[in-house]
């Protein structure tokens, strides 16, 4: 064989190998951490909660699995499925906003932008919401406000905790002020949980902004986040505008938030779900104590000093 020819099997081996290297990715096989640009198997990569195995960066979870990663097998019971969002105010934009709800449900699968359902987490009853990114930002209209409301009454009812995992843009302007007021309802129903001396934990997630930020994130009795997660109220440019001020590269990260007393805690997705039991079983009352409490070390969890 010619060096000409050794070459030009050489390239056309190597070609052939990037070429199955894409179809893999492709199919799914790998994913591509956003952070140290490092390839992991799909696979393993969900059996670590879709946490970088290489850099310990969050990649985006949403709903569905959420729910999986902190509620038990076969005890998630979901409620209020049915509440569905209208054009109350017939907004349009580039379009109308009932077909960008129609789109947004067909792209989706889901009704509207948060799931809420009762479970057990660790063999401990909670009333649990998560947020979903994917439906319209998670922006907090109507359906939103109303299914967050009618979770923390039935948990108050039945004398649960609460945890609402947040992620959200912030308030759906195309419903106007019938998405600000949930703010108020949502905040009031928590007012309640309260002063029947039950707990209430948010959980803040990438990103968690705008009005959700202003109301029901930050009203938890322990406020608990993910590691560098965007965590604000407006965006870093209108800040910087309005206070005429070059902001730290840090500014509204988890890490920030907690050095300056805003967030309590940072738990890291792999341990999240059996910190949560530990601080129902530390903070609820008349709670049986189930039996992993007994850890020998703490959790290496960064908490406020």
């Amino acid at each position: 064989m010619s060096l000409f020819d050794w070459f030009a099997n050489r390239r056309k081996s190597e070609s052939n190998n990037v070429d199955q290297h894409q179809r893999e990715i492709a199919d799914g096989l790998w994913s591509k951490c956003e952070s140290c640009g490092v390839l992991t198997y799909t696979k393993d990569l969900r059996a670590n909660l879709m946490v970088c195995l290489e850099c310990e960066h969050h990649h985006r979870v949403f709903s569905d699995e959420r729910i999986q990663q902190l509620i038990d097998s076969k005890t998630w019971k979901p409620i209020n499925q049915n509440l569905h969002p209208v054009d109350a105010l017939s907004f349009h934009d580039r379009k109308s906003y009932g077909d960008r709800l129609r789109d947004t449900q067909a792209k989706t699968g889901l009704i509207d932008g948060v799931q809420t359902g009762l479970g057990q987490l660790e063999g401990l009853p909670v009333a649990l919401g998560v947020m979903d990114f994917r439906f319209m930002g998670g922006s907090m209209g109507s359906v939103v406000g109303e299914k967050l409301t009618r979770l923390i009454e039935q948990a108050t009812a039945e004398r649960l905790p609460i945890i609402i995992v947040c992620a959200s843009g912030g308030a759906r302007m195309q419903e106007g002020m019938l998405s600000l007021s949930q703010m108020a309802k949502i905040s009031g129903a928590l007012e309640r949980h309260q002063e029947a001396r039950l707990r209430y934990i948010p959980v803040l997630t990438y990103p968690t902004t705008g009005g959700v930020t202003a109301s029901f994130a930050m009203l938890g009795d322990i406020i608990v986040a993910e590691p560098k997660a965007t965590i604000g109220f407006a965006g870093r440019r209108v800040v910087e505008q309005t206070l005429r001020e070059k902001l730290p590269d840090d500014f509204q990260t988890s890490e920030y938030l907690l050095n300056h007393g805003f967030v309590d805690v940072i738990i890291p997705r792999t341990q999240l779900k059996q910190a949560l039991a530990q601080l129902i079983c530390l903070h609820q009352p008349h709670v049986h104590t189930p039996h992993f409490v007994n850890i020998p070390e703490p959790f290496p969890i960064q908490t406020h000093q």
